[in-house]
């Protein structure tokens, strides 16, 4: 049985594939599918534009298909970067760039709360064209100095009171334990008979 991942995103797929290495599936992502181009993600919610991912990509290939869409958001911007997260600074921009724009619009707020939690909404469709969505957040705050070599995207920026570290700094396995994705991915196993 084959499991469709609907990203090109390589930090998610190593994340997803880890989590879900002892279900029975193979597990592909899109890379392995030169009929399925860029989608755009045109929805104003995580929920929206994790559907149409799934749907776009079960279309071209049916089964299993499961599509991630996450973010970041921060208290002190209204929920910025929120479902632009991996556009923060830029249509092609990079983690890195993303960061720096992060940090940049944080000093500018007086006295930030630093509040932010990372949102992750999977959307799953079965052979049959069944759709599940499951939802799961982690909460943490913004650090302005960057630690951590692990992760991706703003993890080494995102600080967990309780660990005392950023998401960049926790080993793989403690991540997907407590991460808004390794939560969310938890949760859905119970849908492809887990």
């Amino acid at each position: 049985m084959i499991l469709t991942l609907a990203t090109r995103n390589a930090g998610k797929i190593r994340e997803i594939k880890e989590l879900l290495k002892d279900l029975p599936f193979e597990i592909k992502s899109t890379i392995d599918f030169k009929q399925i181009g860029s989608i755009s993600e045109t929805g104003s919610t995580f929920q929206e534009n994790a559907l149409i991912k799934a749907r776009t990509v079960h279309k071209i290939v049916g089964g299993y298909v499961l599509a991630d869409d996450s973010g970041l958001e921060c208290n002190d911007l209204n929920g910025s970067p929120g479902v632009g997260s991996a556009y923060f600074a830029g249509p092609h921009a990079t983690d890195d760039e993303n960061n720096q724009k992060l940090i940049q619009e944080m000093k500018q707020v007086h006295d930030p709360s630093r509040l932010a939690r990372y949102v992750c909404v999977l959307a799953l469709i079965d052979p049959q064209g069944k759709e599940t969505l499951v939802e799961e957040t982690c909460e943490g705050l913004i650090s302005f100095v960057a630690k951590g070599e692990g992760g991706f995207g703003y993890d080494p920026y995102f600080f967990l009171p309780d660990y005392g570290m950023t998401m960049a700094q926790l080993p793989l396995d403690e991540k997907n334990r407590i991460s808004h994705r390794g939560k969310a991915l938890m949760r859905l196993k119970k849908y492809v008979g887990a």
